[in-house]
């Protein structure tokens, strides 16, 4: 099988058992470190993948096939889920052209400055999908317009590990999939902001972001993405504005989940757009 991108064999399975039953007085956040340094499990900047380790260990155990420790300590993850705090901001209505406004100031949202916690309060807010926790590897945008008010944000994370209409344009067979989807980020929230109404600046801002990303993906992670996608729920929107971006529509979702293991989960249908950032991205990206 493979799980957070990693095939794992039973002589892997039989090594986790082993430890849990060798060291009954370890917590998860042991093993899971312990299982990174034995299979040398790194990222590209040379770090243990722990969180990807403990995702593993959970569906592992949500499978049936270990049983983890009790906990020792309260999940991260109700800290990270609850809703983030309202950041006070100016939400005088912003009209007129594109050009009254720019340049724009688009800048990268480290963790621990006063823009993480306006960033993520403009998506908590405004975002009809809302904002609660980031995990795995991405990037934060933040935008501002000529005399620094913000206008809109945006946030990149992992890719989808499967689409049918993106892995046939790319011409993915699961080997190479597998190997390089971390090359290849996904738009997941996308915002300008409500009170802004000015014609084609969201086409802008995602052009601003296609002409930087990969060098700021390869500042913080050590290594570039080729390729950007997206999914657009088709009962809300029309994708205008990746179309005038020059994203590519791909086709349309199925209407499952990642969960539907049993066809039984419905959501909405989604166009699927990708947008290259090489001229050569199917050959870097389909090679093992």
């Amino acid at each position: 099988m493979v799980l957070q991108g990693r095939e794992l064999r039973g002589e892997d399975i039989g090594l986790i058992r082993d430890l849990l039953a060798e060291h009954g007085d370890w917590g998860r956040t042991r093993l899971s470190e312990e299982l990174c340094r034995r299979w040398d499990w790194r990222n590209s900047r040379g770090r243990f993948k722990d969180m990807a380790a403990r995702s593993l260990l959970l569906k592992l155990e949500r499978g049936g096939l270990i049983q983890l420790p009790k906990r020792q300590r309260p999940s991260s993850n109700q800290f990270r889920n609850r809703q983030a705090p309202v950041v006070a901001h100016a939400t005088e209505p912003i009209r007129g052209a594109l050009g009254e406004l720019r340049p724009l100031r688009l800048s990268v949202v480290e963790p621990g400055t006063a823009d993480l916690g306006l960033f993520n309060s403009l998506l908590s807010q405004y975002h009809y999908l809302g904002h609660r926790n980031t995990v795995g590897e991405n990037l934060r945008y933040l935008f501002r317009d000529r005399t620094g008010r913000p206008v809109g944000c945006a946030l990149f994370g992992s890719a989808a590990w499967k689409s049918a209409a993106r892995d046939a344009f790319i011409g993915w067979e699961r080997r190479a999939r597998e190997h390089n989807l971390s090359r290849l980020t996904n738009n997941t929230r996308f915002l300008v902001l409500p009170w802004v109404a000015v014609p084609h600046l969201a086409s802008h801002m995602l052009g601003c972001i296609g002409r930087r990303i990969r060098a700021d993906w390869q500042g913080k992670y050590g290594h570039p993405v080729h390729a950007l996608e997206t999914f657009v729920d088709c009962e809300r929107f029309r994708g205008t504005c990746y179309q005038a971006a020059n994203w590519i529509r791909l086709g349309h979702t199925e209407g499952r989940t990642r969960n539907d293991r049993n066809h039984d989960i419905r959501v909405s249908i989604k166009d699927v757009y990708l947008y290259p950032l090489i001229p050569d991205f199917r050959r870097e990206l389909g090679t093992c």
